[in-house]
C-alpha cells in the first residue's frame, strides 16, 4: 500500500513538472512569434543595438521579478517596491553628488541596505502584527514615497551632478556584457540555487502551499515572511541604485507604478497568485516578454493608452491560463486518488 502511494505521488509530481515545462515552452513560442510579428512591422526591432538596449532595460525588471516571485509564493504581494526604488535611488544620488569619490560598490551596498531595512519593516508588519500584505505594502508605498519627496525637497538630481564613476554602473561593460545584465545573471544564479538547493528555499514554498501544515511541521512562518520581504526590499534598493545609474536621473516619482510590471512578469512566468508555485526560469521568460512589449509597442506606433490596455489584457489572459492549469492539475490528482 505504501509503495503504491509513493508511486502515485511520483506520478503526480512528474505530471506537474510536465505541465510547467509545457507552459514555459508555450511562453517561449509566444516570445518567438511576437518577435517575428514585430520585426515585420518594424525591421529595426531585431537589430543588435535595439536588442542590447532592450536586454539592459529589462535587467532591472528581472532582478525585481525574482524577489516578487518569492513574495507571491508565500501568498503575499509587495506594492511598495516602486517607492523603495525611488527612495534608495534618491539617497544614493544625493550622497554621490556631494561625495564624487564615493565608491560605486559602496553605493550599491548602501542602496541594498536601505531596501533591506524597508523590507524588514514591511515583513514585521505582516508577520508580527498580522496586517494583510496588500494593506501593509500599500501603506508603506505612500510613506516611503512621501519620505523621498521630503528628503529631495521636490527637486531632482541630474546626470551632471553625479560622477562618471557612479554612472558607469549603468553604462559600463565587462567582456562586452553590461554591468546591469551581469548583476541580473549573478542574482538569478544565486536565487536558483537558493530556491532549489537549500532548506530555507523549500520552506518558502511549503509556507505558500499550506501554511497550517508548514507550521505543524515546525517551519517558522514568521521568519520566512520576514526573510522574503527583506530580500524583496534589498533587491528593490539595489534596483534603485541601478535605475539612477542607468537613466542618470533621481526623482521623487521614479518608478511610479513599476510594481505592476514586476507583478505582471511573475504572473506571465507562471507564478501562482494563490501561492506555493513558481520557477525562476519562468520568471526570466515573463520578464523578457514584458521587456519585449515595453520596447516593441512604441516601435510599431501603438498609442500609450493602448499600451496600458494591452498589458492589462495580457495579465488577465495569464491569470486565466494559470487558473485553468491549476484546476486541471487538481482534477487529475483527484481522479488518480479515486482510482
Amino acid at each position: 500500500m505504501a509503495a503504491e502511494k509513493k508511486e502515485q505521488s511520483l506520478k503526480e509530481k512528474k505530471g506537474l513538472v510536465n505541465v510547467v515545462k509545457f507552459r514555459e515552452l508555450g511562453l517561449v513560442l509566444v516570445i518567438i512569434i511576437l518577435s517575428i510579428f514585430i520585426q515585420f512591422r518594424n525591421p529595426s526591432f531585431l537589430t543588435m543595438d535595439n536588442l542590447s538596449n532592450m536586454v539592459i532595460n529589462t535587467a532591472i525588471l528581472s532582478i525585481l521579478a525574482v524577489g516578487m516571485m518569492l513574495v507571491i509564493v508565500t501568498r503575499g504581494i509587495d506594492l511598495s517596491i516602486g517607492a523603495t526604488i525611488a527612495f534608495s535611488g534618491m539617497i544614493v544620488a544625493q550622497l554621490v553628488s556631494e561625495n564624487p569619490n564615493f565608491h560605486p560598490i559602496l553605493a550599491l551596498l548602501l542602496g541594498t541596505g536601505i531596501g533591506i531595512i524597508t523590507g524588514f519593516v514591511i515583513g514585521f508588519l505582516i508577520s508580527k502584527l498580522e496586517i494583510l500584505p496588500i494593506i501593509a505594502t500599500l501603506s508603506a508605498m505612500f510613506v516611503i514615497r512621501g519620505l523621498t519627496f521630503m528628503i529631495s525637497d521636490g527637486s531632482w538630481i541630474s546626470a551632471h551632478q553625479m560622477p562618471d564613476s557612479f554612472l558607469s554602473i549603468g553604462r559600463g561593460t565587462i567582456f562586452s556584457v553590461n554591468y546591469l545584465v551581469l548583476i541580473a545573471i549573478i542574482i538569478y544564479i544565486g536565487f536558483y540555487y537558493f530556491v532549489n538547493q537549500t532548506r530555507t528555499g523549500r520552506q518558502i514554498y511549503a509556507v505558500g502551499s499550506n501554511p497550517d501544515s508548514s507550521r505543524i511541521s515546525g517551519i517558522n512562518k514568521d521568519r520566512i515572511i520576514l526573510l522574503v520581504y527583506s530580500l524583496m526590499g534589498g533587491l528593490a534598493g539595489l534596483a534603485g541604485v541601478l535605475w539612477v545609474a542607468r537613466f542618470a536621473s533621481a526623482q521623487g516619482d521614479t518608478a511610479t507604478g513599476y510594481e505592476m510590471n514586476v507583478i505582471a512578469a511573475c504572473i506571465l512566468g507562471g507564478v501562482s497568485i494563490s501561492g506555493g508555485s513558481g520557477k525562476v526560469s519562468g520568471v526570466i521568460l515573463g520578464s523578457l516578454l514584458i521587456g519585449i512589449l515595453n520596447n516593441a509597442l512604441p516601435l510599431i506606433g501603438v498609442s500609450p493608452f493602448w499600451q496600458m490596455a494591452i498589458h492589462g489584457f495580457i495579465i488577465l489572459f495569464a491569470v486565466i491560463a494559470n487558473t485553468m492549469v491549476g484546476r486541471s492539475v487538481k482534477k487529475s490528482h483527484l481522479s488518480r486518488r479515486s482510482i
